[in-house]
């Protein structure tokens, strides 16, 4: 059930930039900047993701090479 989620939940950045990015291009030029947050909050979802990533992965590097120097 757990990782269910987690495979819907990774959907949600690019699903949301897809949303902004046919708003865009099909709505008149009035309602097109209602588009724009969406596609906004799709990027720095998927932005923070990678980040995080890569931070906890540096956390984990720095842990390991300090059980290694105590040993």
């Amino acid at each position: 059930m757990k990782n269910n989620k987690r495979i819907i939940l990774s959907f949600v950045g690019p699903f949301m930039i897809l949303i902004s990015s046919i708003g865009l291009i099909f709505r008149d030029n009035a309602r097109k900047i209602f588009y724009l947050p969406i596609g906004l909050m799709g990027s720095v979802i998927i932005l923070e993701k990678g980040l995080s990533r890569q931070l906890d992965r540096k956390n984990i590097l720095k842990k390991i090479k300090s059980y290694q120097k105590a040993k």
